[in-house]
């Protein structure tokens, strides 16, 4: 497939010349060609820098027709070729600086090269798992706390037992915790904002991992965990600025 600077790639998905559109009428004019296409994802397209709708002064999203036609170009490179979004991004500087780009076609059978990176079914990974007394020594902490921080919910064992490198991950930071005074009892809020939180990325998420094309699924599971980052990282930087606001 060849894109052009003018051209996209197939039918766009455009208002009239000209015309500001808001967020939910271009959700309405994409669904019409990706079903699955939802707001958040559009504000993460936003977030990741890969579209600049303009703002209202009372800071509404206001897209031009140009917006919309660059969402489905990025929308159908995700879709059709299983692109990342850093990969779609040196696409469309490369479209900005006049410059015509060649994007590889998937056969039938889908890309060969993308099927010896990618799991078979992603829904079914390998994961290691450790033992009860081997969390416990990573972390540092005895029974009693452990049994402590399961019965607030904070970590859990998986559903074929045992604990995986995640649940490690989090011992280790209750026990740090701990150690400058913070209970369980203290941690709730934490645990509930991170389930919050991964509620809105499984939304975004979640049409595409029930997909029946394993290599979509597979796009599913690293559009996951790239949303997840970005969380991660937005979070940081949300208390580091509470308590930057709060301690001046």
């Amino acid at each position: 497939m060849l894109l052009t600077p003018t051209g996209g790639a197939g039918n766009g998905a455009v208002g009239s010349a000209g015309r500001l559109l808001s967020i939910g009428t271009v959700l309405n004019q994409l669904r019409g060609e990706f079903p699955e296409v939802t707001i958040s994802k559009i504000r993460f397209l936003e977030a990741e820098g890969l579209v600049e709708p303009q703002r209202t002064p009372s800071g509404y999203r206001k897209f031009s027709p140009q917006d919309v036609e660059r969402l489905a170009r990025i929308l159908r490179l995700q879709r059709d070729h299983y692109l990342p979004l850093k990969v779609i991004r040196e696409h469309l500087d490369a479209l900005a600086r006049g410059e015509q780009v060649r994007i590889p076609t998937p056969s039938p059978q889908g890309d060969p090269t993308l099927a010896a990176v990618l799991p078979a079914d992603p829904e079914e990974p390998t994961v290691a798992r450790v033992g009860r007394a081997e969390l416990l020594a990573a972390a540092e902490v005895d029974e009693v706390q452990l049994v402590e921080w399961e019965s607030y919910g904070l970590i859990a064992e998986g559903a074929g037992g045992g604990y995986d490198a995640e649940a490690v991950t989090v011992a280790k930071l209750l026990a740090d915790l701990g150690r400058f005074g913070l209970e369980p009892r203290h941690l709730r809020a934490m645990k509930a904002a991170a389930d919050r939180e991964a509620g809105l990325v499984e939304q975004v998420v979640a049409p595409l991992r029930r997909h029946r094309n394993p290599q979509t699924r597979a796009h599913a599971e690293a559009t996951l965990k790239e949303l997840a980052g970005i969380s991660v990282r937005l979070h940081e930087a949300l208390v580091q600025t509470a308590l930057g606001v709060r301690l001046r």
